[in-house]
């Protein structure tokens, strides 16, 4: 049965919490997601950016066959992801490693999405390899009113022999940091923030890609506080503005719940009773406590992609949306079931179009339906 405009936003959750009639509770529910989509790039040679190498002609060969199977392969995780406890695709959708707004076009209309009819926010970052942040969101179900990207201007101190150097990663990424030799500033990506109303109720969502460890982590640590550090003040200003406001910061972090750019520069706490006033919540550090992870190098995984929400999203009083559960949505389909890589996200290699190095993560939002 297809679900009409005028239901489209209530899926019901059935929780056995009885009222004073002895009947269930019901509940609409959201998800909210976020996908590292690993290098999501056209054919096409952008003169501004270094994308040679997803050329035809480019060392990994990307041809028109093989983006169009890339898409078709984000567009079904995409479309499933959350789908345990709501049938509906994700409300929201926070991406990373994005060429550009193309890409997202051509990914929201294959066939898993096209019905979804999603809208896109995105920005181009000054980012040197050309990938970028962005929001989808389900059009008849949010409503943005306002968007900005926001400049990380970090820098390295010291000598840099190119224009725009490569520093050489030492983590097993290959999301280089590139350096100007004019002011040592680290180009990478913008915060980018959307405000608008989700059923009548403003939500303030900020999607992230901090700085790779690109040249080791305790080396690169400063740059991923001074993005955590960012992202404090953007909620603080968020919660001058309104006290009350509700936040949810998402993305790939490069660090996981426990580092200093989450919990100290930005102030994540893994419990609910630990978030004080005007404080945000991270599910996602238990998880990895638990040996749950995202991503996966040398045989240790780690949450790189979280989602974290302000203590306004925390509350018991479901007549507004509020935070439900989270998860890493890390089905068989998306892990590597041979070879080295055994256990690992399946990602593209030269002998197949996988889908991305990270896991996806969700949330869920609900709301006490009257």
């Amino acid at each position: 049965m297809k679900i009409t405009h005028g239901i489209a936003i209530v899926i019901l959750l059935f929780f056995m919490v009885p009222n004073s009639f002895g009947q269930p509770k019901k509940y609409i529910i959201h998800t909210v997601a976020f996908y590292n989509f690993e290098n999501l790039f056209d054919t096409v040679d952008d003169p501004d950016t270094f994308d040679e190498e997803w050329t035809p002609n480019g060392l990994q060969r990307w041809t028109v066959n093989k983006y169009q199977k890339k898409l078709s392969n984000l567009a079904r995780v995409l479309a499933e992801i959350g789908s345990g406890e709501n049938t509906d695709s994700p409300t929201f959708i926070g991406g990373c490693e994005i060429e550009n707004r193309g890409v997202l076009e051509d990914l929201i209309k294959q066939p898993k999405l096209i019905e979804k009819d999603y809208g896109i926010i995105h920005f181009d970052s000054p980012d040197k390899r050309g990938i970028d942040v962005a929001l989808l969101y389900q059009k008849n179900k949010f409503q943005p009113t306002s968007f900005s990207n926001i400049p990380l201007y970090i820098y390295k101190k010291g000598n840099s022999n190119t224009e725009n150097s490569k520093l050489i990663s030492d983590e097993g990424s290959d999301d280089e940091m590139q350096v100007s030799t004019k002011n040592y500033r680290v180009y990478t990506r913008d915060q980018l923030l959307v405000t608008g109303f989700l059923d009548g109720e403003e939500i303030n969502i900020i999607v992230n890609h901090w700085p790779s460890r690109s040249g080791g982590e305790k080396k690169s640590s400063p740059f991923r506080e001074a993005a955590g550090a960012l992202n404090r003040r953007i909620i603080d200003s968020l919660q001058r503005i309104n006290p009350n406001a509700k936040v949810i910061t998402m993305g790939d972090m490069n660090d996981g719940p426990y580092n200093k750019s989450v919990k100290i520069a930005l102030g994540a706490k893994a419990k609910k009773s630990e978030v004080k006033e005007f404080g945000v919540f991270n599910p996602f550090e238990e998880m990895a406590k638990s040996g749950m992870g995202t991503i996966a190098y040398r045989d240790a995984w780690d949450v790189f992609d979280q989602i974290i929400v302000s203590e306004s999203l925390i509350k018991t009083d479901y007549s507004t949306f509020q935070y439900w559960k989270a998860g890493i949505y890390n089905k068989s389909f998306l892990i590597q079931n041979s070879g080295q890589y055994k256990g690992y996200p399946l990602r593209h290699s030269n002998t197949e179009i996988g889908y991305s190095d990270h896991f996806p993560v969700y949330i869920y939002l609900i709301k006490e339906k009257k």
